[in-house]
């Protein structure tokens, strides 16, 4: 599969994941729905790693930005869950695609990737449908 393949189950999953969080958080304090969604998420991932037998060494460098992209993850899912608590789904989910623009900000500055005008404009609607929907 492409990446293109990957990147629709992702928005898939993660659609399906802002319903199912925002039926779940209903009566649960959002920091322990984050942590049992975690506690799922752990083993899941390691019996996929195991069952694709991608289990191998990882440089250090490699290892320290996963686990700051870990951490800053578990920051997202902790606000996420906190703002599905208090808002609707339907104008959580937007605000929080507002990362596009951001992740493009960040891949031009720190990995040097070229921005064209058309992923510009694309993303500028994008930000302007995220910002009409609240």
């Amino acid at each position: 599969m492409s990446f293109y393949s990957y990147a629709a189950l992702s928005a898939l999953f993660a659609a399906l994941t802002a319903i199912l969080a925002k039926i779940g958080v209903e009566g649960v304090p959002s920091n322990l729905a984050t942590a049992i969604r975690t506690v799922v998420i752990l083993p899941f991932a390691w019996l996929v790693t195991a069952a694709t037998g991608e289990i191998t060494s990882v440089k250090p460098r490699s290892l320290v930005f996963l686990v700051l992209s870990g951490l800053a993850t578990g920051c997202s899912w902790l606000a996420y869950f906190r703002a599905l608590q208090l808002g609707p789904a339907s104008r959580v989910a937007p605000i929080d695609k507002l990362s596009l623009p951001l992740t493009l900000l960040f891949a031009a500055l720190i990995l040097h990737e070229q921005i064209t005008l058309k992923l510009a404009l694309g993303v500028t609607l994008m930000a302007l449908g995220a910002f009409l929907t609240v």
